[in-house]
């Protein structure tokens, strides 16, 4: 199943735990959420994101289907250009086709997938914040994030980050 990562800055601790608590009211597992925060701040009373979580947070999916659509278009692109040498018409159209489609497919994951990481939160984090990172199936993004802004109007909706293809029990 698709999960979507959301990202949601809050003041301090209380605000969070109050939080994580009717995230898990709404059916979202305490494994799905992990608060982050600067050293220093006490978070051990609420989800913690392991280093190898943390890592994701990159969007490891998104790099995987960036390269693999690059590979894609300079394999075709090579394809094209020999059977265009060759005389190879029709092939030289099919993989034509198929280098505008790569193109197209990369043009709409950098201008339409949501893409949010880690490091866009360190100056919220330094100032004492806590970020709270939430996995979630794609169709109830909206619901959460609706149900976070409208309870909790403190919270700073920090954003979706796309790709997170995860199994969650």
């Amino acid at each position: 199943m698709m999960y979507r990562r959301l990202y949601f800055l809050f003041p301090d601790t209380a605000h969070t735990s109050r939080v994580v608590e009717e995230l898990e009211r709404q059916g979202i597992a305490r494994s799905e959420m992990h608060a982050v925060a600067n050293p220093g701040i006490d978070i051990s009373m609420l989800p913690s994101m392991d280093p190898g979580t943390a890592r994701q947070v990159s969007g490891h999916s998104e790099k995987i289907y960036w390269t693999a659509n690059l590979i894609l278009f300079f394999v075709v692109l090579t394809a094209f250009i020999f059977f265009l040498l060759i005389g190879a018409a029709l092939s030289a159209v099919v993989a034509g086709i198929v280098l505008l489609a790569s193109f197209f497919a990369g043009f709409l994951f950098v201008s339409r997938v949501p893409n949010v990481h880690l490091d866009e939160f360190s100056q919220a984090l330094k100032h004492g914040e806590i970020l709270l990172v939430v996995d979630v199936p794609k169709r109830r993004v909206a619901e959460i994030e609706h149900q976070v802004h409208r309870l909790h109007p403190e919270a700073v909706v920090g954003g979706v980050g796309w790709g997170q293809a995860v199994s969650h029990g």
